[in-house]
């Protein structure tokens, strides 16, 4: 009985639901005055004391200065200040987040308006353009398709076995920018920095993965630095196989309550994977859920404007990919919490998808191109319809093009998530100007250049009469001596709230309602000057309190209806929550002494 039996090893349950505070599981005598020094996690810099610095035995391995906190900040701001480009700054902060891990997260927080675009979108995709150039730091892990058979032993070689958060690509569709391969890496790393940022879940807890399965993008496998497998990528059975191995080996390493965010996977694969493990793991896709909780937030939002209900709208998107598909199942759940049918409630979304095609116009060159398809209509004569599209699906005649479709449709809501910038162009947004008096306008898709259109040309073609979002940040827009503050609808407001809600409650699984209740919070945080000043989103310097506001409101919900495993209900749910967030405080680097 003493030797482990490996057939059975597999069905011993493993779980972790012990709720730590900063630092409360951390052996003080284990670590030496180098570990302190060296240790990104331990780190202070110029900020450890001289008393400290005697104590630890690392005296005179720094200058004789002792610097506070705040002047560090303001050091590596100035440092900021002098790089031109902000690949460059991205650079520059993710080698500070090596260095030194509290003080990466303080200076995210000095500003988290400015410091967000560089450690995520839009920053974030130019770095996994050029991901094998600029790598330097051994960041997350890498799996590959070499390794099935044997993930769980590649997880036990991450140094944490207390891991609460993974965030995990293949690479296939990184923002609107295509399959990137291991270059991809640049999105769960920069999306679990915002964890922590934006949410206060320990870096310690959070894993960033990428799951290696090859590319199928040419220039990417010709290229002399890719840091990646180089391969075609792996379909079928054999990548089935090593992502139900992934899910399950990541349950046995750190428990079945470990949350698990899908990102940036191909349209199918991200439908068919959530569908697949969302009811047996704790999981989400956030280009499907967390795009569609931010856009539906800040049409709740819009609304207040307008003055009417989500189901007095028509809703035409422009997509009918992951985001755009994942939107219109939660206004759909949201017009039927508004009081009507399923099929009243389609009828009331309208969606036009396109295809992509690829052509090689030089032996060394390939270009993307798009083509529409229309309006999705059953027996469309242009095929193309999946499961999930038919499920949207109108019964009406062909419509061919966009601005057919606004003409026919005539809708209140115009969203745009195919990645193709400029698709909003002036006839089409003065379409929706003459069929509405306040038409809303949602650019959605990133990075800026795949935006479908501007700020200022939605306020300028609509003169000035739009309620205006986009997934990516736009500056101020003046149009006819009035100054409009575009909302950026970026998943930030809502995912690192979810996480923080779901890991706090200890859940299992994450229904589709935690997101309705998440973009319900959200709206309820806009506030009247946001509204007056065109703005359909708190402020950014405020997204920490919305993160904590969304959290309480999913621990609410989870204990309500019974997905709540931490025991006993905490009776004050914020302040249980703000315990369990990251401390950006440096901790005492040597233990407290008293008298015997």
């Amino acid at each position: 009985m003493s030797k482990p039996d490996s057939k059975l090893d597999k069905y011993a349950q493993r779980d972790r639901l012990g709720l730590w505070g900063t630092g409360d599981n951390e052996v003080v005598g284990s670590l030496s005055g180098f570990t302190r020094l060296l240790d990104k996690r331990y780190s202070k810099g110029l900020a450890f004391t001289h008393e400290e610095r005697q104590q630890l035995g690392i005296h005179g391995m720094l200058p004789y200065v002792v610097r506070e906190p705040s002047e560090q900040v303001e050091h590596c701001r100035a440092l900021l200040a002098r790089l031109d480009q902000d690949l460059d700054k991205y650079m520059y902060l993710i080698s500070l987040s090596e260095r030194n891990e509290r003080l990466f997260y303080n200076v995210l927080s000095s500003d988290i308006a400015y410091m967000m675009p560089l450690v995520y979108t839009p920053t974030v995709g130019l770095a996994c353009q050029r991901y094998s150039l600029i790598h330097q730091n051994a960041k997350g892990m890498f799996i590959s398709i070499k390794d099935k058979g044997h993930i769980y032993d590649v997880l036990k070689n991450w140094p944490e076995t207390d891991v609460r958060a993974i965030v995990v690509t293949d690479g296939e569709r990184i923002l609107g920018l295509g399959d990137l391969g291991a270059n991809g890496m640049g999105i769960p790393v920069g999306k679990l920095s915002l964890y922590t940022a934006l949410a206060g879940i320990k870096p310690s807890q959070c894993l960033p993965i990428t799951l290696d399965v090859g590319t199928n993008t040419e220039s990417i496998l010709e290229d002399p630095l890719y840091i990646g497998l180089r391969e075609r990528r792996a379909t079928g059975d054999l990548y089935d196989e090593f992502i139900d191995e992934f899910m399950h080996a990541c349950v046995r390493r750190f428990g079945q309550n470990c949350l698990i965010q899908f990102e940036d996977f191909a349209n199918a694969n991200a439908f068919r994977l959530l569908s697949k493990y969302r009811d047996s793991f704790c999981t989400f896709n956030d280009d499907i859920q967390g795009t569609a909780s931010v856009a539906v937030a800040g049409l709740l939002a819009s609304l207040k404007i307008k003055k009417t209900q989500l189901k007095d709208n028509t809703l035409l998107f422009l997509g009918a990919g992951e985001a755009a598909l994942g939107i219109a199942n939660l206004c759909l759940m949201a017009m039927k919490v508004e009081g009507l049918t399923e099929e009243e409630a389609k009828a009331r979304i309208w969606m036009v998808d396109r295809c992509r095609y690829i052509i090689k116009i030089h032996p060394d060159t390939y270009r993307c191109f798009l083509c529409s398809r229309g309006v999705i209509t059953r027996d469309r004569p242009k095929g193309g319809l999946t499961e999930h599209k038919l499920h949207f699906a109108q019964l009406h005649e062909p419509i061919d093009t966009l601005a057919e479709a606004v003409r026919k449709v005539r809708p209140n809501v115009l969203i745009g998530a195919a990645a193709q910038g400029g698709a909003f162009n002036q006839e089409i947004l003065e379409l929706m100007a003459d069929i509405n008096e306040t038409p809303i306008i949602f650019a959605l898709s990133n990075p800026t250049s795949k935006a479908e259109c501007t700020a200022e040309e939605a306020y300028t073609y609509t003169k000035g009469r739009c309620i205006f979002a986009s997934g990516s940040p736009f500056a101020p827009v003046t149009y006819n001596n009035k100054k409009f503050y575009p909302g950026q609808g970026n998943n930030s407001y809502i995912f690192p709230g979810v996480a923080l809600g779901v890991l706090c409650a200890g859940m299992l699984n994450i229904p589709e309602q935690v997101f309705l209740v998440a973009a319900e919070r959200l709206a309820e945080l806009v506030s009247k000057d946001d509204l007056a000043k065109g703005s359909l989103y708190p402020p950014l310097s405020s997204i920490v309190s919305c993160s904590m506001a969304i959290a309480e409101r999913i621990v609410e919900y989870a204990y309500k209806n019974g997905l709540a495993t931490v025991r006993p209900e905490p009776v004050n749910k914020l302040a249980f929550i703000k315990a369990q967030m990251y401390d950006l405080d440096y901790p005492r680097s040597v233990p407290a002494t008293y008298k015997m």
